[in-house]
């Protein structure tokens, strides 16, 4: 368990929870703790999904620029590559992952929350990309997993002018999935995540990789990875009980044993 991030598993879910006073900023340490968390969160076979955190307060303000500021050209280089790793290590986690987003997501904070499948939002939640302001750009994924969250034009606006966004503008331009008060979020993002604690975990996981993947790549080798996915599957003991489960008794009653 890190100093500033500590998993959580409690009926098979797992909460990474950041927690550095005051608004969670994402130094060196904050972002190795999150690579950590992540990589304990996929290991794990008592996490079925997990959930991202911050507190009630906060997200993720964003980066450390105090610890930023003085770091060189040939610093970055060398630091930039784990920086955009450590966020990677929780987007590839292989499980379903939400992001319950309280007060500020931005910069880092924001790019940490891309890094879900899906985010629920406080409504008094402000999310951003404001690097632009600072005389950078986004640097953990920011450019990359807005523009194919949101399309090209809407994240250029967003990166341009390193302008705010409040939960009602971030859920019409799909930022957000949904936005609930702000005293439920953890709540709502609890829930979601806890409809796959007896699911058929390597069938999600199947679905996960196939959806990111082939996002990536063009229409044909992405059906190819979906058709490798598919017939994978059915080398599984959940395929087998939950065919048998749905000629015997209907859909939806399968037991499943996570094998």
């Amino acid at each position: 368990m890190g100093e500033f991030v500590r998993l959580e598993v409690a009926d098979g879910v797992g909460t990474i929870r950041l927690d550095r006073p005051k608004m969670n900023a994402l130094n060196v340490q904050v972002q190795e703790e999150i690579r950590a968390a992540a990589t304990e969160a996929a290991e794990r076979d008592d996490v079925k999904a997990v959930v991202i955190y911050g507190g009630e307060r906060v997200f993720a303000a964003g980066a450390d620029i105090k610890e930023m500021a003085d770091m060189s050209y040939t610093d970055m280089v060398k630091r930039s590559g784990a920086l955009q790793s450590s966020f990677t290590a929780v987007a590839r986690i292989p499980k379903p992952v939400v992001a319950a987003v309280t007060g500020y997501a931005l910069g880092g904070g924001c790019e940490l929350a891309l890094c879900a499948d899906v985010r629920i939002a406080a409504d008094n939640a402000t999310l951003g990309q404001p690097e632009i302001l600072l005389g950078v750009i986004p640097g953990a994924g920011g450019t990359q997993r807005l523009t194919r969250l949101v399309g090209p034009s809407r994240a250029k606006d967003l990166i341009f002018t390193g302008r705010f966004v409040k939960a009602d503008e971030a859920l019409a331009i799909g930022l957000v999935d949904r936005v609930v008060p702000a005293e439920s979020v953890y709540d709502e993002a609890l829930a979601w995540a806890k409809q796959f604690a007896g699911a058929a975990s390597y069938a999600l996981r199947a679905a996960k990789e196939a959806v990111d993947r082939g996002s990536e790549v063009d229409l044909e080798t992405g059906l190819e990875i979906e058709r490798q996915q598919f017939a994978a599957l059915f080398a599984t003991e959940d395929r087998t009980i939950g065919m048998q489960s749905f000629v015997e008794s209907g859909p939806g009653k399968a037991r499943f044993v996570g094998r």
